[in-house]
């Protein structure tokens, strides 16, 4: 057992940056670890802390030092070689130490935890004679007629944890530890086995033979197997358990994201490109930190190049950390990897229930599993010894928290990997211009996979030019003959077909036919989109809605035009062009249910759906063989915005969507049309050439010395209301150029821009302003920061304008 000084560091779960010390009263040394949350008093008030380590030395007094009153948890929630990576997220991203681990951890953790204790046959035993102190057997006596919340023992009596956890250790009580929401339940299946070689097959029928024999051959079946075999086998079973034929044993199965029990898979044969890959990164391990940007074409097996690598790290005693963008894609990579590697899988993603989140979260912490899959939030996963953390689709704005603790989860990938002296890989078909860029400059070492596996070819993609259909009206519009000749010959072979159009709902732009305004949100600068299915208009940004039979706000006229397009529309669209397909459609509107992601990927699995219409959710890491034409209805959407990374974001959207279709025996075809056919974004999609698309582009970013050749600071401004926010956000902007005037660094390498208004100025109505700090040392820029926050805090935060500082940020809007 570690021992632990009097003193320990501790982590306020407040926003307050620094640590602090306490003291350890002698009757909590034995129950101290670190990960372990603490009741202590901060201020007049007692507060969750987080124990971070001992303090050997401390210059103030002992009278000064308060003392912790409780220790929360039985179990660390993280374990101490962690801790480096949570002081590192906090300076790097000026973010309150307590305020990281609380956002590590499972949300609602402190909510939904609570302990049930009951009084065992030894404390009733004990509470008979007087051998136990008085505080104790109060204790007993209270739990003499029932078992009880620990919170509510608490209430009747005033006792620490710590005595509890004394008590049921001498096997006085027993506590139960419950959430609320209810703990991950096992799924058992029966399996049966012979025990016993000499049997009389003549005396049993034919089904029993039949079962007998299936056992000699396979030695173990589950029931479930049998019964496809032999329909009546679950009524067979026991009498021939009876005459101690067989024996049945119940087992742990998993089930997958399509409710079905997962059978276990074999490795598959590995491509030259795919060996070289695994070889270099496998041959890497345990050799301390290094990086590798796998960089492997849409259908080049990366999946099962990371299964492999896995399997080499878990040999070699590490432990395996994946990062997938999107929930969708975890059901997916889940299924794959507890296919082939069974139990040792643990899953963290906003998509599990509060009990299943905190039951991974432990099987993890407690060295249970080995291989934890997750979204962004999986970063925090409470390994003690990563040895390779894998980040699919490392391109993917997903990684991009972008409320609370503004972290990125690709960027933390690195720096975990590094603290732990292990390996990143970064997989992508379009990697993003911020990590081939490291790879030019030697920080990471690129991989590659060129081909697709078996090979297969990549798929032949056609531009249409909408500039020619500019003045058709309906269906043409939209839907170009082109691409209506070809959904109607990939109906007929009996393929799948994928349209893409990266923006939901049925009318993006609906227009009063009167004054010619658009129909707005009362709380947002922005047009609403009207929901033909829900019957309303809604905004996207705030959840605003407004009855569909509603007049013109600005004129009051009924006569509202709905222009322009969305996922809702172009589903109207298909159904009345092929009127006898099964269509779908996958957007945020479709899957809020639990389960409906799963339900539609099944669909397509199962070929019960022929046409899939959705918005970027489909464009991702998805594998359907018999998808064979993608339609990309407009191209040019996010090519519009005020955002230095348009460019970029359109050629990944593009190419990624493009790679879901040809992925099986049956070679694909992507027809993509757009207004701007010369646009080099739209032409390397084309070619399906990353390479190309980067030499393009980061001589625009050079020029303009935006990333990765400078490292950015968004300040974000906001409140409710406009001229105190405009007020601060210009206060706040001359703050920067006054601090940067009086400092000869600052001068030299800090560009201000700013203050000006956010290009949507105001969302659920809080009014937004903004201020870009650019520069190419990230130490002048954590330094100007610093001292507007700490030394300038009083013009720095205002009552009621809220601050926001974000590092490394994507969302300019």
């Amino acid at each position: 057992m570690t021992t632990y000084s009097k003193y320990i560091d501790i982590a306020i779960a407040l926003p307050v940056y620094n640590t602090f010390t306490y003291l350890v009263p002698e009757n909590f040394s034995n129950f101290i670890s670190i990960g372990k949350r603490a009741l202590v008093p901060f201020g007049k008030r007692r507060v969750t802390g987080y124990i971070l380590g001992s303090c050997e030395k401390t210059t103030r007094s002992e009278i000064e030092i308060k003392s912790i009153l409780d220790i929360l948890d039985e179990k660390p929630l993280f374990p101490s070689s962690i801790v480096p990576f949570f002081r590192w997220i906090s300076e790097y991203y000026i973010y309150p130490i307590g305020e990281v681990i609380k956002s590590a951890l499972p949300s609602g953790l402190n909510l939904y935890e609570y302990a049930v204790i009951s009084i065992t046959e030894d404390g009733k035993n004990v509470l008979k004679d007087n051998s136990v102190p008085p505080i104790q057997r109060e204790i007993l006596s209270s739990l003499e007629s029932e078992a009880c919340q620990l919170k509510n023992l608490c209430k009747i009596i005033n006792i620490p944890n710590s005595l509890i956890q004394t008590m049921e250790n001498l096997g006085l009580i027993v506590s139960k530890r419950e959430l609320k929401g209810g703990r991950t339940r096992p799924k058992l299946e029966r399996y049966v086995s012979l025990t016993s070689s000499e049997i009389s097959i003549k005396e049993l029928s034919a089904p029993k033979k039949k079962i007998i024999d299936a056992l000699k051959e396979d030695g173990e079946l589950s029931v479930k197997k049998l019964k496809e075999l032999v329909p009546s086998a679950p009524g067979l079973i026991k009498p021939l358990e009876n005459k101690g034929y067989v024996s049945t044993i119940k087992k742990r199965v998993y089930r997958d994201p399509f409710g079905e029990s997962i059978e276990t898979d074999s490795a598959h044969i590995l491509t030259k490109e795919q060996e070289q890959v695994i070889s270099k990164v496998v041959t890497s391990l345990n050799k301390g930190f290094s990086t590798f940007l796998l960089a492997g074409v849409t259908g080049s097996g990366k999946t099962e190049v990371y299964m492999r690598i896995a399997a080499e790290a878990i040999k070699k005693k590490c432990k395996v950390l994946v990062l997938v963008p999107e929930i969708a894609l975890i059901s997916q990579m889940e299924r794959r990897f507890r296919a082939r590697f069974g139990e040792c899988i643990a899953v963290l993603h906003s998509g599990l229930s509060a009990g299943e989140r905190y039951d991974q979260w432990m099987r993890i912490a407690s060295g249970e599993a080995t291989i934890a899959i997750g979204a962004r939030s999986a970063i925090f996963a409470p390994f003690d010894n990563v040895g390779v953390i894998i980040v699919d689709e490392e391109h993917d704005i997903s990684y991009k928290q972008e409320s609370g603790l503004c972290y990125n989860a690709r960027d933390l990938a690195v720096v975990r990997a590094k603290l732990n002296n292990g390996v990143a890989l970064l997989g992508s078909a379009t990697p993003s211009i911020q990590s081939y860029y490291n790879v030019t400059i030697n920080k990471f070492t690129e991989l590659t996979l060129k081909k697709r596996i078996e090979k297969r070819p990549l798929p032949e993609i056609t531009i249409i030019d909408l500039r020619k259909s500019r003045d058709y009206r309906g269906v043409k519009k939209f839907i170009s003959s082109e691409l209506h000749e070809a959904m109607k010959k990939t109906l007929e072979r009996g393929e799948q077909i994928l349209l893409f159009l990266n923006r939901r709902g049925f009318a993006s732009f609906p227009v009063c036919s009167s004054c010619g305004k658009a129909i707005r949100c009362k709380n947002c600068d922005i047009s609403l989109t009207f929901h033909k299915r829900a019957n309303a208009y809604k905004c996207h940004y705030c959840g605003f809605t407004l009855a569909s039979t509603s007049n013109c706000p600005t004129c009051g006229s009924a006569g509202i035009k709905l222009l322009g397009l969305g996922t809702e529309k172009i589903e109207a669209a298909v159904k009345s062009l092929f009127p006898n397909a099964k269509t779908a459609r996958m957007d945020r509107d479709t899957t809020t249910r639990k389960g409906s992601v799963l339900k539609l990927l099944k669909g397509l699995k199962n070929n019960t759906i022929d046409i899939l219409v959705g918005t970027q959710m489909i464009a991702k890491g998805h594998d359907f063989p018999n998808i064979t034409l993608v339609g990309i209805i407009c191209a040019d959407l996010s090519l519009s915005l005020p955002d230095f990374r348009a460019g970029e974001r359109t050629f990944q959207l593009l190419a990624q969507v493009s790679g879901r279709a040809g992925r099986g025996n049956v070679s694909g075809r992507v027809i993509l049309q757009t207004f701007n056919p010369e646009h080099f974004s739209i032409l390397s999609a084309k070619t399906q050439d990353f390479k190309v698309f980067y030499n393009k582009e980061i001589h625009f970013r050079k020029s303009l010395k935006y990333p990765p050749f400078s490292r950015m600071v968004q300040i974000k401004i906001s409140g409710n209301d406009k001229g105190k926010t405009r007020q601060h956000a210009l206060a706040v902007g001359d703050l920067c150029n006054s601090l940067k005037k009086n400092n000869k660094f600052f001068i030299k390498t800090i560009e201000v821009l700013g203050p000006i208004e956010a290009p949507l100025p105001r969302i659920a109505k809080q009014y937004r302003w903004q201020i870009l700090l650019k520069s190419l040392s990230v130490k002048e820029l954590h330094s100007l920061i610093h001292l507007m926050m700490f030394r300038n805090s009083s013009k720095f935060y205002k009552q009621k304008v809220k601050v926001v500082v974000d590092m490394d940020p994507f969302f300019m809007m």
